[in-house]
């Protein structure tokens, strides 16, 4: 197996500037640093030092009629525009949410909930391309969550009208992949008001995208579905999730089916210890399964985070050659300010 260790420094720069004027709500900016170290043996990593630094906007206020409106604008690496999204909330209704393909809309928020103290066993620096459950997120949609439903139920639907295209201005429009219409995503999460037992969740989602089966490379629609549950007593915290993604593909099909599962313990306020495994099952021509564990560490002292993770990976990018195996050990300093 090919040895990774990666060194990693975040700092959180917490609120920037903040502005506010009369009858017009409040805006803020905000922004991250990170700067890393990597290597790898029996391999060329050029220079290994990194640095990574994003920053936001972020806005609210409450109209006369008591809507209320917030605004999120993110830049990636070097002020790279990343994502849009505007939030409405309307009494008695609930919200509804424009996202220029922000993660995290519909099924994307369920695409790996397994308990961990600090990243997912394939978010370690492995490399793994594990494919997860991600619907319509990716492109521009909006977003509805009811604020009339009952204690403890929490649902959301996703609606896209061209899954694949993002990010148009005003009075524009966007293109996306020429062989995906329109898709949906509905999730459902379930807690202690519904289900009657504290510290149990059970969520669950499904995302269908329309696909152009006129093109020879589709005989049918992408459908993506999973469920999970996690449970939290007395410190420890434990989950187990399962997702299945069918890409319509005609010639070399290609569907996974994912497990993973995950086990935290709250040694006390400030350290953490956990182990987290998740595995995908690739279905096509030849079949393959991509798989990543982790132990994970992380202890807190004010505003400074120090997170160690212990990970190994097999058959990364679905390929099953010994140069897509590898074992990562990753350090990571955060600083808060």
């Amino acid at each position: 197996m090919n040895k990774l260790t990666k060194l990693g420094v975040s700092a959180l720069c917490g609120s920037l500037a903040a502005m506010s004027a009369a009858n017009a709500g409040d805006m803020t900016v905000s922004g991250t640093v990170d700067m890393s170290w990597i290597s790898l043996d029996d391999a060329t990593t050029q220079n290994p030092i990194g640095i990574g630094s994003d920053f936001s906007f972020a806005g609210s206020g409450e109209l006369d009629n008591g809507w209320t409106v917030d605004l999120s604008i993110a830049h990636t690496n070097g002020g790279a525009y990343s994502n849009t999204n505007v939030t409405v909330g309307v009494p008695a209704m609930g919200d509804f949410r424009i996202s220029q393909g922000v993660s995290g809309s519909g099924i994307d928020r369920m695409d790996d909930v397994t308990p961990n103290v600090w990243e997912e066993a394939y978010g370690t620096g492995l490399g793994t391309g594990i494919n997860t459950v991600g619907g319509v997120s990716g492109s521009t949609n909006v977003e509805f969550t009811p604020n009339m439903m009952p204690d403890g139920l929490t649902a959301r639907v996703v609606y896209s009208p061209s899954v694949g295209g993002s990010a148009a201005a005003d009075n524009a429009a966007s293109a996306g992949a020429s062989h995906k219409g329109s898709g949906y995503d509905v999730t459902v999460e379930l807690a202690e008001g519904i289900i009657g037992t504290s510290g149990l969740t059970i969520g669950a989602g499904l995302s269908a995208t329309d696909q152009d089966q006129t093109n020879t490379l589709y005989n049918g629609d992408v459908d993506e579905q999973t469920f999970y549950a996690t449970y939290a007593v007395a410190g420890f915290t434990l989950g187990y999730q399962w997702s299945e993604e069918d890409l319509g593909t005609a010639s070399n099909e290609l569907s996974y089916e994912n497990t993973g599962y995950g086990i935290t313990f709250a040694v006390n306020d400030d350290l953490s210890i956990g182990y987290n495994h998740y595995e995908s099952d690739q279905d096509s021509t030849t079949d393959v399964t991509a798989e990543a564990s982790s132990f994970q560490i992380a202890y807190s002292m004010g505003g400074a985070s120090i997170r160690v993770a212990e990970a190994t990976s097999d058959n990364n990018a679905y390929q099953t050659h010994a140069a897509y195996d590898k074992d990562a050990t990753t350090i990571s300093v955060s600083l808060a300010f």
